[in-house]
């Protein structure tokens, strides 16, 4: 059956119907069992094909949740020679693989415990006698060290094949306690030492010379000499041009694999299949890991997003970043800026325990992505709406102590009312969210403290906002924009909110919206110190 509706067709929502969908991955991430149990599959053998095939060692960082261990599953399986398990995907035509099993040692970090050196060494060798027992293989060598290369000479020569070693999550033993304090970064150091000669057993001559393939993934990419500096022969795949979208899924692979389902998501919204597309790019596409512009989704999103059948912030709220988010308000880091963040290709290469930066942070954690590329400078930016708001909301609570508990509800209104123009609600609400920050934690209180504590309470709402915007004549304070207009908000302290007004205009910060159809609306507000609030406000139509 079908409706009509404002002169589209829609499919009638029948949850019987929805029944038939392929079913969604969630949380699965072992290979054999996604594709034994018939879960829906995005193919990627094609990337997986290059990479063992054109090389050996290998190093790959991706956020989380964004497909690293269900990769690893597929090369172990791969390289197992379960081809039955590829039937039907790119990899399992005629004459692309031979098929052959090799032994495979898997190191997965999420299943050690680290949380003390001499924990992360038992749990390593306790890894490494699991191993060897599935090939019939006893361990001596009492050195953690020494016993990894007893288990890869050991497999080799059971099977007569060279050994593949992949290892998932190689750096949990040193990110998991970042923002502990000292106590935390001494767990650290110490686990980076043990790491540091464990992985550089597989550089020796008598492993590597029966290794047929190497595989480390993990969240972040710590500088050679941090950890790797006994195994510096890893190709880095994490900005590699040929592998940008070899994990998250394309917008061709959003559009067929998942056609069913966003079918299935328009007629439960009562949409279109374009409004619903539209709304997932708007909310989490965006990833762009390299300097060839591909932008991928985040997969954990969408999975959630068609299986709850509602646009909500999954991936975020499965790891707030909270030691993050401490860290910015530490710095006392400009929070304005987090949408066009210019930095250059170094950062991307030196990350320290010792010397955390917050852009390489918000990077490789996955909050930040690229968004342009000039040479070697990178814009960074927020990947997705997704990202946005919730990062921004977290931001707040931080910086704006008392918001959460007494005024989270008003900062939730505050796009309602500007995209309605209820303007009096609007500064009723902001107001009551300023007044909510207690006077002893507010600290300095100018116009850049009130600035960010609005810009960031508007983007926490949902509010497609952008500071700080370059013109030739000067920096726009704040553009709201919705699909029928734009605000261009102007702000001052201690002055009044006319002259705010007769600066955006003087300045003509709203010719660059007039030919773009929409209503511009000039917004000037001015703040007080002594109130600590907002004072007055003026609006006028441009």
């Amino acid at each position: 059956m079908m409706l009509q509706t404002a002169g589209k067709e829609r499919a009638m929502y029948d949850p019987d119907t929805d029944l038939a969908l392929e079913k969604l991955p969630i949380g699965i991430q072992a290979f054999e069992t996604l594709r034994g149990q018939g879960y829906l599959y995005v193919d990627k053998t094609r990337w997986v094909h290059r990479l063992v095939t054109q090389g050996m060692f290998y190093f790959l960082a991706r956020p989380r949740r964004f497909g690293k261990s269900l990769l690893v599953s597929t090369l172990k399986c791969l390289f197992e020679g379960r081809r039955e398990l590829f039937d039907g995907l790119w990899i399992a035509a005629p004459g692309r693989w031979e098929w052959q099993p090799h032994p495979v040692v898997v190191l997965d970090f999420n299943q050690i415990t680290h949380d003390t050196p001499e924990h992360l060494r038992l749990g390593l060798a306790r890894g490494l006698d699991r191993i060897a027992g599935t090939y019939q293989l006893t361990l001596n060598e009492p050195l953690l060290e020494g016993r990894f290369v007893e288990l890869v000479l050991g497999l080799q020569r059971a099977t007569g094949q060279p050994v593949v070693v992949l290892i998932d999550e190689y750096d949990k033993p040193l990110i998991d306690y970042l923002g502990q304090g000292e106590p935390g970064l001494a767990v650290a150091r110490a686990n980076r030492a043990i790491l540091r000669s464990f992985y550089g057993v597989l550089k020796g001559n008598d492993v590597a010379r029966v290794l047929r393939f190497v595989f480390l993934t993990g969240v972040s990419r710590f500088s050679r000499v941090s950890i790797f500096s006994e195994l510096n022969n890893l190709y880095d795949l994490s900005m590699d041009d040929a592998c940008a979208d070899m994990l998250g899924y394309t917008q061709e692979e959003l559009e067929t694999r998942f056609a069913a389902h966003s079918a299935a998501l328009a007629r439960y919204l009562d949409w279109t299949v374009a409004a619903v597309q539209a709304k997932l790019m708007q909310q989490y596409d965006g990833y762009r890991f390299a300097r060839r512009d591909v932008r991928v989704y985040n997969p954990f999103s969408i999975l959630n997003a068609f299986h709850a059948q509602e646009f909500g912030n999954y991936w975020f709220v499965s790891g707030t970043p909270t030691f993050l988010v401490n860290l910015l308000k530490q710095e006392q880091y400009d929070l304005l800026n987090l949408d066009e963040l210019e930095v250059s290709q170094a950062l991307f290469t030196t990350f320290e325990l010792d010397q955390l930066q917050p852009e390489a942070l918000l990077f490789q954690t996955g909050y930040l992505t690229i968004k342009d590329v000039h040479d070697r400078l990178y814009t960074l930016g927020y990947p997705n709406q997704e990202v946005k708001t919730a990062l921004s909301e977290s931001l707040l609570y931080a910086v704006g102590e008392g918001i959460q508990k007494r005024a989270s509800s008003q900062v939730l209104q505050l796009t309602r009312h500007l995209q309605r123009e209820d303007l009096p609600a609007f500064f009723e609400a902001m107001t009551a969210i300023f007044a909510s920050i207690p006077a002893t934690l507010a600290g300095q209180r100018d116009e850049a403290y009130f600035h960010t504590i609005f810009y960031l309470a508007l983007t926490a709402s949902g509010a497609d906002a952008l500071s700080e915007l370059l013109t030739n004549r000067g920096r726009i304070d704040l553009a709201v924009h919705f699909p029928d207009k734009v605000y261009v908000v102007e702000f001052k302290c201690n002055q009044d909110a006319a002259a705010a007004l007769a600066q955006i205009r003087a300045k003509g910060y709203a010719e660059r919206y007039r030919a773009r159809g929409k209503r511009v609306i000039l917004l000037g507000i001015n703040f007080s110190t002594a109130l600590r609030n907002v004072a007055e406000w003026t609006v006028a139509e441009d």
